[in-house]
């Protein structure tokens, strides 16, 4: 299934726009070296590095972008939130969707193309930047601090291609992508940040 998405609310930034820090957690998540060199070399140019900001990776020509495996993300969130609500028992394969296998159907029975998914801004439609407190309750009480991330605006789309190794999974994902208007994707979005509305593209 060829999917579109459009996001209504900003869709902010994930990636540590500090190549060392970004290098460092992703290393820790993935043994595929060739992989983390990709993504170091995808993030925007030295001189809008800073610290404390997440940023959208970037294709060759500059365009902002999602990674596959960010959407896929999406897809393993959702799903365990719909299990804990209202998905049936059923098998996937030779396995029982449930709490304790869905990460693992999502990985292994879920496939986003391309890799790299480019972010089509409305026309007119800029990257900005949103800044938020960041609370946390400590030993020592309550602390604040501030975040910042790169922000596309309400209106920008993705597609991508959308496939399943069991076709009961389908039903599964669409339910999914309807979730996205109540929650959706990237940084902050407890609060609302990346809700979307989708439809399926026709050839």
């Amino acid at each position: 299934m060829k999917v579109r998405i459009t996001f209504t609310e900003g869709l902010l930034g994930t990636a540590s726009a500090n190549p060392e820090v970004h290098e460092e957690f992703i290393a820790m998540k993935s043994a595929d070296a060739a992989k983390v060199k990709e993504e170091i070399e995808s993030l925007p140019a030295e001189d809008l590095i800073e610290k404390a900001i997440t940023v959208f990776p970037r294709t060759e020509d500059g365009t902002p972008m999602l990674w596959d495996y960010q959407v896929k993300g999406f897809f393993k969130e959702t799903l365990g939130i719909l299990l804990d609500f209202a998905l049936p028992d059923v098998k996937i394969g030779k396995a029982k969707l449930s709490r304790w296998t869905f990460k693992k159907i999502v990985d292994n029975a879920v496939m986003i193309s391309p890799r790299r998914i480019p972010l089509r801004l409305p026309e007119g439609g800029a990257i900005t930047h949103c800044t938020r407190p960041l609370r946390a309750d400590t030993m020592k009480g309550e602390r604040v601090a501030l975040a910042t991330s790169e922000e596309a605006p309400a209106g920008t789309m993705i597609e991508f291609e959308l496939r399943t190794l069991d076709k009961k999974l389908d039903e599964y994902m669409i339910e999914c992508l309807d979730y996205g208007k109540n929650k959706g994707m990237g940084q902050w979005r407890n609060s609302g940040r990346g809700r979307f509305v989708w439809e399926e593209i026709k050839d």
